[in-house]
């Protein structure tokens, strides 16, 4: 990300726990259709970062179409019914005919007992197909567009809690990109869907399947969850991916990619009663649609520590997490404190311990949030030992140190420090338009305001060391916990 530094007076504001000087920057409205938009004034240079957030991720999907929401966010870049393709009447006609023959096949591929030649008949003509719908398609048009344009940095990504699309353009042509943007949510198609699939399951392989640490988090999230979809990595199960069809990807898209649910975010040189007559011009006559549906999976109490061990000729890593608090919980902030003093740094406790004066571990890290902070998650704790070093010694000296803190051994000084690399963390994120157009994203659609950021940073100041013991006291205990690890396998015992 580029760092360009805010004015000398909002950063004095930042410092002071301020958000006047902010709040005069900042024009928020919502339009009839429940879409909200907030604009940013940052005159620095003639450019904006527009950011789409929609308040949807893996946690939104049902058991068996996992992956629905990664799957979507590449549909995104392929165009609409006027981009991307050359006629889209008889494109849409093919891929109806795709889709429906891709349903028959999979429903015979996932028969008891699936006739072979039957199956080998519906693939052929499902590639037949796919190859036809091919000949509409102008590969990457809304991409070429865009950057013909000047755009810069022009992504996406989809996580447990949330789905966001951006990219950075000329100021004038803040037009542009409201006509683009409002298209390509407005006409959604799912062009090039079974191709896409490929990719992912690709992506799938390289971030999970290929990789120790992926197969780890995986296995671990799927633990320590037993009810909450928590438990679904959100790049999808395998046969998930398989199974999901054109039809599925726009039901999921027509129930969640509502306007109540996305909050549009716009930094930069922009006048905020131009941006609103945008809005209102290509957004307005978005229908307003029922709203999403909430997820009501409770995860019930755990009833003991829960420990997995995956053996493999690979470097040993040590997971260990907490059932946690939501992010808009009063104790979440605490959490991040303590997870401030626990990691944050060389100087922090596990660092300096682990790393620094004992040399036990080569990587120590941790934070609250994980798989995702919108609803109660795990507090997350990580390490790869040093050569020579058991797991088991890295896992008793974090319970050492979280005894410490339950028994009060918390110096104000360490939590002052805390608190300064959490102001500093803010100002990073808001540095620059990007940063700070998806950081008032996040905090308006997942926390229902953007003040959030700032408010904070004021609770911050109000937590105490008996804050913390009392959180770890709470939240910290053996029978909330689950412990995974990848250990070194032994090949002498590897058929026992």
């Amino acid at each position: 990300m580029g760092f360009v530094f805010l004015t000398t007076g909002i950063a004095l504001t930042l410092q002071a726990q301020s958000i006047d000087a902010i709040e005069q920057k900042v024009t928020e409205f919502t339009l009839d259709n429940g879409l909200t938009v907030i604009v940013i004034q940052r005159n620095i240079a003639p450019v904006a970062s527009f950011v789409t957030h929609v308040n949807v991720g893996s946690v939104n999907e049902e058991i068996g179409k996992t992956g629905l929401t990664h799957v979507f966010e590449h549909m995104a870049f392929q165009g609409s019914t006027s981009i991307g393709t050359t006629n889209w009447e008889e494109e849409q006609v093919v891929l109806k005919e795709l889709d429906d023959a891709y349903r028959k096949w999979l429903f015979e591929n996932r028969s008891s007992s699936p006739d072979e030649e039957k199956l080998e008949e519906l693939w052929t003509e499902f590639i037949r197909l796919r190859e036809k719908a091919g000949e509409y398609v102008v590969n990457n048009e809304f991409s070429q567009i865009v950057e013909r344009e000047g755009a810069v940095g022009l992504n996406a990504f989809v996580s447990a809690d949330e789905t966001a699309f951006f990219y950075s353009l000329p100021q004038h042509k803040t037009e542009l990109w409201f006509a683009l943007e409002a298209d390509r949510f407005s006409n959604p198609v799912m062009r090039e869907f079974y191709t896409e699939k490929e990719v992912i399951m690709e992506e799938r392989r390289d971030r999970i399947d290929n990789v120790p640490f992926g197969r780890l988090l995986e296995e671990f999230i799927s633990t320590a969850f037993s009810a909450f979809p928590y438990k679904h990595h959100p790049i999808g199960w395998p046969s998930d991916i398989e199974a999901v069809t054109i039809r599925d990807a726009m039901a999921f898209f027509e129930r969640h990619y509502v306007p109540s649910n996305i909050t549009i975010s716009i930094a930069g040189d922009v006048e905020p009663e131009h941006i609103r007559r945008y809005a209102e011009e290509y957004f307005g006559s978005m229908p307003a649609g029922e709203t999403p549906p909430r997820v009501m999976t409770v995860e019930p109490p755990q009833r003991g520590e829960r420990r997995f061990v995956i053996e493999e000729e690979s470097q040993p890593i040590l997971l260990i997490g907490y059932h946690s608090v939501g992010m808009n919980h009063p104790d979440a902030v605490v959490m991040d404190l303590l997870s401030g003093v626990l990691f944050d740094g060389r100087t922090s406790r596990l660092y300096r311990r682990l790393v620094t004066d004992e040399q036990k571990a080569l990587q120590i890290g941790g934070f609250n949030g994980f798989p995702g902070s919108r609803y109660p998650g795990l507090f997350l704790i990580y390490a790869v030992p040093n050569q020579g070093v058991g797991l088991d010694e890295i896992e008793k000296v974090v319970y050492e140190e979280l005894d410490r803190i339950r028994n009060g051994d918390v110096a104000t000084e360490e939590l002052d420090r805390v608190r300064t690399n959490a102001r500093a963390s803010v100002l990073r994120g808001l540095a620059s338009n990007q940063g700070m157009a998806l950081n008032f994203a996040q905090a308006q659609n997942q926390r229902g305001s953007w003040r959030s950021i700032f408010t904070d940073l004021d609770e911050m100041e109000m937590v105490t060391v008996d804050d913390l013991q009392r959180v770890v006291e709470t939240y910290f205990r053996k029978s909330s916990r689950t412990v995974g690890s990848v250990q070194t396998i032994n090949n002498t015992d590897s058929n026992r």
